[in-house]
């Protein structure tokens, strides 16, 4: 006769991981993890790992989930944190049934992502020889041997823009408009720079994104503004 009645079966406690066991499932996926990005995301009520009696964190598997969309949600689809954190809390009251961004292939399993030659570069987006060499003198594109898909986009939005009279050379003002949204990014980062603890330089790259995606919002809005006053 079982002890305390009929017999029931037990249930096996959850397993949990260590922060380096985390990293060892997660890194290949997201080669940028470190143990004070995990810290980071913790002290931003992103996960809240159990703790054992002597303080170690411990995550269970819907921790490891949970880090995995924080983590694609940022990397492809360059979503802020609080809107991130906003998605969570919908989930954790019910208002979602389950935690799924949209498809990406993984680095992990699927194929790396493609370099172009400059000729596969110019063949790829319809570009002349001359219009690369313009847009690398008027630092649109680095000087490079390879490129990536981004360059692909860029020389094909500088195909369209000469079909419009618009050349390089009218696009240098870019650049150094770039360099000062760079500046003001900075700035603003130097608090937290000055810092030099392992969170707070985890707490940075977050920063800088959202302070980058707050400035395209503003320059956005002014050149629609200015569109709108020449259709007027």
């Amino acid at each position: 006769m079982v002890a305390g009645g009929a017999a029931q079966a037990r249930v096996p406690a959850p397993t949990l991981f260590s922060i380096g066991q985390v990293l060892a499932k997660l890194t290949p996926e997201f080669p940028d993890l470190t143990p004070s990005k995990l810290r980071f995301l913790e002290a931003e009520r992103l996960v809240s790992p159990a703790r054992t009696e002597s303080g170690y964190r411990k995550f269970s598997q819907a921790d490891i989930e949970r880090l995995r969309f924080v983590l694609t949600m940022q990397r492809d689809h360059y979503l802020p944190l609080k809107v991130i954190r906003t998605q969570l809390e919908d989930f954790d009251a019910g208002r979602t049934e389950r935690l799924a961004p949209p498809a990406r292939i993984s680095a992990a399993t699927g194929p790396a992502p493609r370099r172009f030659t400059r000729a596969e570069l110019l063949r790829e987006s319809g570009a002349t020889a001359q219009l690369l060499a313009d847009a690398v003198s008027f630092s649109l594109l680095p000087a490079s041997d390879t490129y990536g898909e981004e360059a692909v986009t860029v020389m094909r939005a500088l195909v369209d823009l000469q079909r419009s009279g618009i050349e390089p050379r009218h696009l240098r003002g870019f650049r150094a408009a770039a360099e000062r949204e760079i500046g003001l990014v900075e700035s603003a980062l130097e608090p937290i720079r000055r810092r030099n603890d392992a969170t707070s330089r985890a707490r940075m790259a977050e920063t800088a994104r959202e302070i980058a995606s707050r400035l395209a919002v503003i320059r956005t809005a002014l050149v629609r503004s200015a569109l709108d006053r020449i259709d007027q």
